[in-house]
């Protein structure tokens, strides 16, 4: 399947910013472009048949530049949030940059979603694709080791949209990568509506400042509970917006479990996110106000929902948590696999 790529645009120090669009046997498209690695559309087919972008977009690279919460964008070096932007690592105490009130979030003042990667086109008789690589260099927003980081995004004709990410690195250093699309299945409006479905029974409790306290707490009988699907907004009352990040069942490491379930009753769009990731962050943009705009939409509180699938926050603070290191020698790994369907 063809990839098309075109010029979007330049950075402010005049580097070029290229835009790529898959496009598979049933028109769904996917566009992505090398700042930040960013999905910038993902156009899914309702159930007649009309076409809508289910993700939160900007019009244009500029928009993008002047500054978001990340829409579509890979974010690392470490997803989510690191206490006092602060970790010890074989002894050696390791200082970040902090940008969440005194904590450390989704890779700092500068993370991987606000830096130029290459982009490199792949086409197969029934996928289309986009390599995308950054390296990291060592010392980076406070980072140990040159990070060479991966990420591939794959559109099949079976309506999957595949993210493999891949890094490694020549200092022991801390990983955690993750893509941070805000998804509306309806293509306006919010999302309380949305019947949701997450493949977990317990989820980690956190402080004021959403880190993790360490316990991983049962969802039966709370507002987390949404091992039966339920609507997004059924019991939001109760806590205010989720920011909360759940433990997926039976995630082994290795092979793709199912994550998530998003159905939109109007529409009949679909969504099931698989991952091999241990969590998945639930996010209902409390954080968006309308001060952002684009294709003639405010985007305002509950516009969006985000499913992060990712390692817990906190990691290298929490010695048991699943570990977050990466050595010389070895290889990260991680793939997450969008699902769209209609009923």
């Amino acid at each position: 399947m063809p990839v098309a790529r075109k010029a979007w645009g330049h950075t402010a120090d005049g580097k070029l910013v290229d835009l790529y669009t898959l496009v598979n046997a049933n028109g769904l498209r996917v566009s992505a472009m090398t700042y930040g690695a960013t999905i910038t559309a993902v156009e899914t087919q309702d159930r007649l048949g009309r076409l809508a972008n289910v993700t939160l977009s900007l019009e244009s690279l500029d928009d993008y530049l002047h500054g978001h919460p990340c829409f579509g964008s890979t974010v690392g070096r470490y997803a989510n949030r690191i206490a006092r932007g602060r970790f010890r690592l074989d002894g050696v105490e390791y200082e970040l940059a902090t940008n969440n009130g005194p904590n450390h979030l989704h890779g700092g003042l500068r993370g991987f979603d606000k830096v130029l990667w290459t982009g490199e086109a792949v086409e197969t008789s029934d996928a289309a694709g986009v390599v995308f690589r950054y390296r990291s260099a060592d010392g980076e927003e406070g980072y140990p080791g040159t990070l060479d980081v991966c990420v591939t995004f794959t559109l099949t004709d079976g309506n999957e949209l595949r993210i493999d990410y891949s890094a490694t690195s020549d200092r022991p250093t801390v990983v955690n990568l993750t893509n941070h699309a805000y998804w509306n299945l309806a293509g306006s409006g919010d999302v309380l509506g949305h019947q949701l479905m997450l493949n977990a029974d317990r989820y980690l409790p956190s402080d004021e400042g959403l880190i993790p306290t360490g316990e991983l707490r049962p969802v039966v009988g709370t507002p987390m509970d949404f091992t039966r699907s339920l609507p997004v907004g059924s019991r939001l009352q109760d806590v205010g917006g989720y920011d909360h990040c759940y433990a997926i069942r039976s995630a082994d490491g290795a092979s793709q479990t199912l994550a998530a379930r998003v159905i939109e009753p109007k529409t009949g769009r679909t969504m099931e996110v698989y991952t091999t990731e241990p969590s998945v962050q639930l996010y209902t943009a409390n954080g968006l106000d309308g001060s952002l705009k684009a294709f003639g939409r405010r985007y305002g509180r509950y516009s969006g929902l985000c499913l992060e699938t990712q390692h817990y926050p906190d990691s290298p603070n929490h010695p048991e948590f699943p570990s977050t290191v990466l050595r010389p020698g070895d290889t990260y790994r991680q793939v997450t696999t969008h699902r769209f369907g209609v009923l």
